[in-house]
């Protein structure tokens, strides 16, 4: 900045467009409100069917974030722009202050052309130690306008690095004042350099290196500029010198590499969320280096060839963070495409593709897995981004591909955990905001992986690993989608869901999904803590709107009863087979289960209990239902459910042991299902005062379960072979 545009600088134009940000961050505030407490929560609480649950919704919640990431944009432009006038303004006044006491001694300053400026003495002759005088007041001068162009030209740069982050709509990028800004992009700068040359980091400077991306991994200005300013080639070969550096590591250092791991996945996946061009092309970039052989150049060793594919370096950055979607399915489907190469059938030869080379690291992931099979680290990405993952899966090649390689290879967590987000809509981790709708193509995906299990020659052997937890989960999720497609046609009314597709799941494959996931213990638990709480929720509907169903509640309550014999009766079968097969785990590890995912549910109770295992009002009965129900779906008898089976809550004269807690005798698993059943129906009952006779309604549930129960063993000899029959 020079002399003359700061000495004589007015502001006041600046000041109108600080007033006029703070008018639309205003506007913005009051928008965002009715955005986030009538649109989005108007929307959530409507009970969507068809295209409106799968595009409908989604669009109204994208658009109520568009808002509150603007008010986030314009509150922080102007904010900068507040603090940079505040700034100029300031070293304004010190400028002229300081030209003022030069006058007084004596001294003038003048603006020069191209901005610079010279300082003499105005009198002769001379005063003593004028040239003295002169200097000073031209160091003071000249310190004031570097402070300045500092703040200009910062302000400046962040300004129009915030703009860049986002092609349409807005960013969210967040700051109080231009100084934070300024300084996230500094950091960025420091640590890509320092990212240079690993092999010359110090112990004291890998410390504050790991310190600095744990304080801004989630800061967009700071991830793009670290990334860009490295370069995606760069950013492959820094991570394939740190693991070189680093493998082996024990105790302390392998710990501190382990958090350096995963602060730096994030700050990655936080970069890939800027459509700033120069992240556009990294992000190119990096897809182009995928097949390329990286080679650590961190060791004196001469000759040395060993290193890893770009995808595999990638990949081990994946495991934490949200990547974005658009770059995942551009690397995924490359990725995949690769995997898919080998002869043979489908999934056959991706282990070999990957782990047969013996020139390559061994170990590019700190902690479990070593990095080879670059889908795992794909498969980590996917799980926490559900839009992605269900891009992903809703090709059958790909699904069928990816989950039949989990026989030969170690990736069935990873696989089970990205399936789990493709169907689900939740990504691992998150806490839903209430029972998620299922989309179309999520219960395609569903019937599709449920088709697989399904097969009589290997399907059940994609259980027999990892993946049986995230099969239960899967299961229990869509626990009203089962409950409609085991009970058939007719009883659409009773079993309320608001899934997109509630007739998708076929019938067959369905029964011998659950039979072979059943046979897994964590599979179990999913399946068994799904049903107990989506038939606690539908008795809870029911007894308290018996308006719902137009045949009554007593009806109602009979065919969710059946339903609850049926569906447990496959799993108490595939329980007592195991037995018989000599697979069945321990009481204990059953137990552990139980109440692992007991626990998970009862955390999430409060705002849609299983990611989907509740009873929803269907549409036409928001009004009267949201107003007696958290939201328009019911979860208070579930809890109670949940807190039964998990603390041992007995029913009169039950045997001394909690609901479920021993799976070994097929009598006491049916007479654990009725016990359930029919306190959860008497609690709404009491709940609601209903009119319905208590001991009546525990008969006529015994009954209807019993049925059920009886149902479910002809239902699994017509569908399955079993070692009982």
């Amino acid at each position: 900045m020079d002399l003359e545009a700061l000495r004589h600088g007015n502001f006041a134009s600046l000041g109108t467009a600080i007033a006029d940000w703070t008018k639309v961050a205003e506007y913005l505030k009051g928008y965002e409100k009715d955005a986030r407490e009538d649109l989005k929560a108007k929307a959530d609480r409507a009970k969507w069917s068809g295209l409106n649950a799968a595009v409908s919704r989604q669009f109204i919640s994208k658009t109520a974030g568009e808002f509150a990431d603007a008010l986030a944009q314009a509150t922080s432009i102007r904010d900068i722009l507040k603090d940079t006038r505040d700034e100029l303004v300031k070293y304004r006044d010190e400028l002229n202050r300081a030209i003022d006491r030069g006058w007084d001694k004596k001294l003038s300053v003048v603006g020069e052309q191209g901005g610079g400026f010279r300082v003499f003495v105005s009198v002769h002759p001379e005063p003593p130690d004028s040239q003295q005088a002169v200097d000073a007041l031209r160091d003071e001068l000249q310190g004031i306008l570097t402070k300045a162009t500092t703040s200009d030209s910062t302000a400046a740069r962040v300004l129009r690095a915030i703009a860049e982050q986002a092609d349409y709509g807005f960013s969210g990028v967040s700051y109080q004042d231009r100084d934070s800004a300024a300084e996230a992009m500094q950091r960025a700068d420091d640590l890509a350099k320092l990212a240079k040359d690993p092999e010359k980091m110090s112990k004291a400077e890998l410390r504050e290196f790991n310190d600095t991306l744990a304080k801004y991994k989630d800061d967009q200005l700071f991830s793009a500029r670290f990334a860009t300013q490295l370069g995606a080639k760069g950013t492959l070969q820094f991570w394939t010198e740190m693991s070189d550096l680093h493998m082996g590591a024990r105790d302390g250092e392998l710990k501190q590499m382990e958090e350096f791991q995963k602060n730096l996945s994030m700050t990655l996946a936080t970069a890939t969320l800027s459509d700033a061009d120069a992240m556009q092309t990294w992000k190119k970039d990096l897809v182009d280096q995928t097949d390329k052989n990286f080679v650590s150049d961190a060791r004196n060793l001469p000759g040395r060839t060993v290193g890893a594919y770009g995808s595999q370096v990638i990949s081990s950055l994946m495991h934490h963070g949200k990547y974005d979607a658009e770059f995942l399915d551009a690397y995924g489907k490359k990725l995949i495409a690769r995997d898919m190469a080998p002869a043979g059938s489908p999934g056959m030869g991706t282990n070999d593709l990957w782990k047969s080379d013996n020139h390559q690291l061994t170990d590019l992931v700190f902690g479990k897995d070593d990095g080879r099979d670059p889908l795992v680290g794909l498969m980590g990405a996917l799980s926490h981004n559900p839009e992605a993952a269900t891009d992903t899966f809703d090709d059958k090649q790909v699904l069928e591909h990816v989950l039949q390689s989990i026989k030969y290879t170690d990736r069935d967590g990873a696989v089970g955990h990205a399936l789990e987000a493709a169907v689900m809509g939740v990504g691992v981790g998150e806490t839903p905001t209430g029972p998620a709708p299922h989309t179309k193509t999520q219960v395609e995906i569903m019937n599709n992986v449920m088709h697989l299990v399904a097969q009589p020659d290997g399907g059940k052997d994609l259980v027999s690993k990892g993946i049986g937890d995230s099969f239960g989960n899967m299961a229990s999720a869509y626990m009203p989608e089962i409950s409609r497609t085991m009970a058939g046609e007719g009883a659409e009314s009773i079993f309320l869901t608001d899934s997109a597709a509630p007739d998708g799941l076929n019938r067959l494959d369905t029964t011998r999904f659950l039979y072979e996931v059943a046979q897994d213990p964590n599979g179990r638990a999913g399946i068994v803590m799904g049903q107990t709480v989506y038939t606690a929720s539908l008795l809870e509907a029911h007894i308290s709107h018996p308006e719902l169903f137009d045949g009554g509640p007593e009806k109602a309550v009979k065919t969710i009863a059946e339903s609850s014999g049926l569906i447990q009766g496959i799993v108490g079968h595939a329980n007592a087979d195991a037995a018989i097969s000599d697979a069945l785990a321990s009481e204990k590890e059953q137990n552990d289960s139980l109440k692992t995912k007991g626990d998970l549910m009862k955390g999430i109770a409060g705002v849609g209990i299983g990611a989907g295992a509740a009873a929803l009002a269907p549409a036409g009965m928001v009004g009267a239902v949201a107003s007696a129900t958290a939201g328009g779906y019911f979860g208070a008898i579930a809890g109670i459910a949940i807190d039964r089976m998990m603390e041992g809550q007995q029913a009169s004269g039950a045997a001394d042991r909690s609901i479920y807690a021993s799976g070994h005798e097929l009598n006491d698993y049916q007479d654990s299902v009725l016990r359930q059943t029919q306190e959860s129906a008497v609690e709404s009952i009491e709940k609601y005062g209903s009119k319905l006779p208590p001991e009546s309604t525990r008969n006529d549930i015994r009954d209807a379960v019993n049925d059920g129960w009886r149902d479910s063993d002809t239902v699994l000899e017509d569908a399955h072979h079993r070692p009982a029959s």
